[in-house]
């Protein structure tokens, strides 16, 4: 094996695998501290707080350089959706992860993510490069869409 694909393939896969086995946790946390709070707005706020106390440390630590504000005015409209993306999910994961369970809610984003994530290899969109739909990717997000199902149906049947 060639060393230098060894990160490309066991080492970012493994940190992206750590990275998604967060979310559940990040779902739990949030729904409890919308129950705490009374509103899930004021758990996405805090939620979105602690975010901000923790990135600020970072980029000191890592010494990253002061952005260039006036590119703001260049950016495409798209470009500010991932805030908007944060607060929809975040506000979901408070109302609907109790109701639908933790494996149950995470599932269905799975799903949503593999369904829009094609969208986007399609057609290139928010500028990443195009990666046509072909029918083992379809097979493999059918799979995903039927697993969800699947994870539905066995936690609405066990109640």
């Amino acid at each position: 094996m060639n060393l230098n694909l060894a990160p490309a393939v066991v080492l970012l896969p493994l940190v992206a695998l750590l990275a998604g086995a967060a979310v559940p946790f990040q779902a739990g946390s949030n729904a409890a501290l919308g129950r705490l709070l009374g509103h899930p707005l004021w758990a996405a706020l805090v939620s979105l707080s602690v975010s901000v106390l923790l990135v600020l440390p970072a980029l000191w630590l890592m010494r990253a350089p002061l952005p260039h504000i006036a590119a703001l005015a260049n950016a495409p409209w798209w470009a500010w959706f991932g805030g908007v993306a944060g607060v929809a999910y975040i506000t979901a994961a408070l109302i609907l992860t109790p109701k639908l369970g933790a494996a149950g809610f995470i599932v269905c984003v799975i799903a949503g993510q593999v369904l829009s994530s094609l969208a986007i290899d399609q057609w290139g969109l928010m500028g990443l490069p195009e990666r046509p739909v072909n029918l083992a990717r379809l097979l493999g997000v059918g799979l995903i869409v039927v697993g969800m199902l699947v994870v539905q149906w066995g936690t609405t049947s066990s109640r």
